[in-house]
């Protein structure tokens, strides 16, 4: 998806909505926003919130950091850029999915960032429990069938006792 050489964010959308043969009235609808408002941002009488951009990037079915990268919210260039790139990049998947991926990348990245996590390996590589944490927890939970895997006996055995 390669990034289109516009003066305004407003040319963006409006490009945008032409190639998905989208209406100005039917993008509005999408998006919760008044017709006239959606003119105005098209034509750069308007500067959208990043909460507009992110309601007519649903609209569009389109990324909102493509929105926000073309308004200059964010720099594309920035930490993580690669993998945003990479996924926008990616013919194999929608862009819905492309938006989806991103928002749970960047709720990853801001967790990180408040808890000082930023290196990884944290709960989700060495916090995991198992049945062998616990010697008691196989003797608790003796009617997992097998097939269940670890996950299925760490969590039966916690809800027992």
């Amino acid at each position: 998806m390669a990034t289109l050489k516009v003066d305004s964010i407003g040319e963006y959308i409006r490009q945008q909505r032409e190639q998905a043969k989208i209406s100005l009235r039917q993008l509005a609808q999408a998006a919760g926003v008044s017709n006239p408002y959606l003119s105005q941002i098209e034509r750069g009488l308007r500067k959208p919130s990043a909460e507009i951009l992110q309601q007519i990037a649903k609209g569009l079915r389109i990324s909102a950091e493509a929105l926000y990268v073309q308004a200059g919210f964010l720099d594309e260039s920035g930490a993580g850029s690669d993998v945003r790139r990479a996924v926008l990049a990616d013919r194999g998947i929608n862009d819905r999915q492309k938006q989806v991926l991103l928002e749970i990348y960047e709720s990853f990245r801001k967790e990180n960032e408040r808890t000082g996590d930023v290196h990884g390996g944290g709960e989700a590589e060495n916090g995991r429990t198992t049945t062998t944490d616990s010697p008691s927890a196989e003797s608790e939970a003796p009617d997992v069938p097998a097939e269940a895997g670890p996950r299925a006996d760490a969590s039966e055995a916690g809800a027992s006792r």
